[in-house]
């Protein structure tokens, strides 16, 4: 890779380790390869104490192997493709400190910072309040995670809109939003736009365009990923992505490396990814 050339990355995906994902990381490779990306981060969900939710994630013992399976990719991709390890990682009040010792385990280049409100652990404790206090538990949940300082990004921040889908409507819950993004602007911590949303029961990115243009008017760094758990959704939707960045206001989109954050101009980005699928195609028809 040149010096300047601009290391535009997917953020986010998955490997088998967290028992609902598919394909090799070199699969994932191919298919960034394919879609005219420079560089892929592998975020698959990390480890929680006391069988927290195991069944979607890897367990302790597995946590090497991962490391593992990334560094190998890495090697093979050397020189085309970028292959970072990164991780998503859960929040849940009361365990932040095990958050804190993973995450420094090995040097990650991005951590991903989630809250799973369809967790069973997340139910119990949350659940038992009526629908608008459940939501209302999400959006403060998803602040609180921003203050601990754990994450480089929060995933997927308005996921909870999946929860009872028919009884979503944005308008509803703006007041509630606003005060939450209050709160992650204070510190700095990027969002992210996740792609896979529009394969989710209520179809629709993650955030939607309202919540991104309020994210936008607050400065809150943007990270496009797309939450890949097979290959071929590796850097899919991404040119919509970008567009929908654009249009709320940002111009410029957020990849990170060695947990620190670097900002690439939209312009460019979408040059990149239209001149590569450009020549695919033209492959393609050549053959």
């Amino acid at each position: 890779m040149m010096k300047d050339e601009v290391i535009y990355v997917d953020s986010h995906m998955h490997t088998t380790l967290c028992k609902h994902a598919f394909g090799e990381p070199e699969e994932y490779a191919e298919m960034a390869l394919q879609r005219g990306l420079k560089g892929m981060i592998i975020t698959c969900h990390g480890p929680m104490p006391d069988g927290f939710w195991p069944q979607v994630r890897m367990d302790l013992g597995q946590f090497e192997e991962y490391v593992v399976l990334v560094e190998r990719c890495r090697k093979v991709y050397e020189g085309r493709l970028e292959v970072r390890l990164g991780l998503e990682s859960d929040y849940f009040p009361g365990m932040e400190e095990w958050a804190e010792k993973l995450h420094a385990m090995v040097p990650l280049h991005y951590v991903l910072g989630s809250v799973h409100w369809q967790g069973s652990e997340y139910r119990d404790r949350y659940g038992d309040t009526d629908e608008k206090g459940f939501r209302v538990s999400y959006f403060e949940n998803l602040a609180a995670s921003a203050e601990t300082g754990l994450f480089d990004c929060l995933s997927h921040p308005d996921l909870i809109k999946n929860f009872m889908p028919g009884l979503w409507r944005f308008e509803d819950w703006e007041e509630t939003i606003a005060a939450s993004l209050d709160r992650i602007a204070k510190t700095g911590v990027a969002m992210e736009l996740n792609t896979s949303g529009l394969n989710k029961v209520f179809k629709e990115m993650n955030p939607g365009p309202q919540m991104l243009a309020m994210m936008a008017q607050r400065g809150i760094p943007l990270v496009i990923g797309s939450d890949s758990h097979v290959p071929h959704r590796v850097g899919d939707r991404h040119l919509e992505a970008l567009e929908m960045a654009q249009q709320a206001g940002w111009k410029t989109i957020s990849v990170f490396k060695d947990r620190k954050r670097q900002e690439l101009p939209i312009v460019e980005v979408r040059s990149q990814l239209v001149a590569a699928q450009k020549q695919a195609q033209e492959v393609a028809e050549s053959r």
